[in-house]
């Protein structure tokens, strides 16, 4: 393997995270936030959802806003629910991808073992990775899972009248397919159902849905430099800033911090926006409670 890959794997195997953050800090994110972890709840079936958080959004700062978002959006539609916190550890996508099966395999199971003990009515990730993974390829090991996307969820949220958003923000955002809700799960309706309502619409970029192209992380590339052709992420992100859009929304924390690399090195990154879905919805919820107060 590339030394990148390497320590990646040398990470996941002491950390449980593909980073050299411990292990020990992956629910630090929430501090202050009162987010209930699930060993401490007395009846773990009473919870709605089980929030799965994933590595990048528990340990880089960027995407913690993302997790922090979500939260308040489950406070504002009084969802019950709680995240395994330092019983979490990497749903194993980056070492299947990048072909440490066995690595995958380990760490598959034990989530397996953990999430089998609290026999989650469903499990939201906001991670497309993440998703993907636990969704389909944990059943492989014994994990039969409802899991959601958060863009799904969302929706579903406002749909049934739990989540009362206003109409129409300050800025419109061409939609990014996040690879793996789009392309491998047919997440294409959800997004742009929340976009149509918290935006006013949405701006669609030249390959989209089926046709859509990928932010540049899949495959375990987020962690491994590129030295040939042009960069996925400026390639993706030449196309967003095509369209008369002031940013982006996206549904996964590795296409965020994909195209907030992708703003530095086009030097847009003062009039170009990046943004996940969830981000997108608490800012407007935020200036609906601070008008209505």
């Amino acid at each position: 393997f590339p030394g990148e890959l390497t320590t990646m794997f040398n990470n996941l195997e002491r950390n449980g995270n593909p980073y050299s953050f411990p292990a020990t800090t992956r629910a630090d994110w929430a501090n202050g936030l009162d987010v209930p972890m699930l060993a401490e709840v007395e009846d773990p079936s009473s919870l709605e959802v089980i929030y799965w958080v994933g590595c990048m959004s528990s340990f880089d700062a960027r995407n913690q806003r993302l997790a922090r978002s979500l939260v308040s959006i489950f406070r504002a539609a009084n969802v019950k629910f709680a995240i395994l916190g330092l019983e979490e550890s990497c749903s194993g996508d980056p070492a299947r991808r990048a072909g440490n099966e066995y690595l995958f395999q380990i760490l598959a199971q034990q989530n397996v073992e953990t999430l089998n003990q609290y026999n989650p009515k469903r499990i939201v990730a906001n991670c497309a990775h993440c998703f993907n993974t636990l969704k389909n390829e944990y059943p492989q090991f014994g994990g039969h899972f409802e899991v959601i996307h958060h863009t799904q969820f969302i929706n579903e949220l406002i749909q049934s009248g739990r989540l009362n958003l206003p109409e129409g923000t300050d800025a419109q955002f061409a939609f990014h397919d996040p690879c793996y809700i789009g392309r491998y799960n047919d997440v294409y309706v959800d997004p742009r159902n929340v976009l149509n309502v918290i935006d006013g619409g949405f701006v669609e970029m030249r390959r989209s849905r089926e046709q859509s192209f990928c932010c540049g992380a899949g495959g375990a590339r987020a962690f491994m430099e590129e030295n040939r052709g042009t960069r996925i992420n400026t390639n993706r992100l030449q196309e967003a800033l095509d369209t008369p859009a002031k940013g982006i929304a996206v549904g996964c924390p590795f296409c965020v911090t994909m195209f907030e690399d992708g703003v530095r090195a086009l030097n847009v990154e003062e009039t170009f926006q990046v943004r996940d879905l969830a981000e997108i919805v608490a800012e407007a919820l935020e200036k609906q409670s601070s008008k209505s107060e």
